[in-house]
């Protein structure tokens, strides 16, 4: 499922990808020698790295399952709880 405000190469990241980018971002920008222009479009582009990880993160979540062993010592999955 892609996110069809994002453009596609951010959206065909996996989310190691991603997130490496959005740091190289981030440091450029803390390192302040960065023109306005360039800052803001900069800027822009995290946003949507990051809202591209928080998607991969929230997908990933979904997929995990817990192992539980129940009363009657059946094994079976539950959905894990990671808030």
């Amino acid at each position: 499922m892609s996110d069809p405000n994002l453009p596609s190469d951010i959206t065909a990241m996996n989310f190691e990808d991603a997130l490496a980018e959005l740091e190289a971002i981030v440091r450029r920008l803390e390192g302040g020698q960065v023109k306005l222009d360039d800052a803001i479009q900069s800027y822009e582009r995290g946003a949507q790295l990051k809202r591209h990880c928080e998607k991969k993160l929230n997908e990933a979540q979904q997929r995990v399952d817990r192992i539980v062993i129940g009363p009657d010592g059946a094994v079976s999955t539950e959905p894990a709880k990671l808030d």
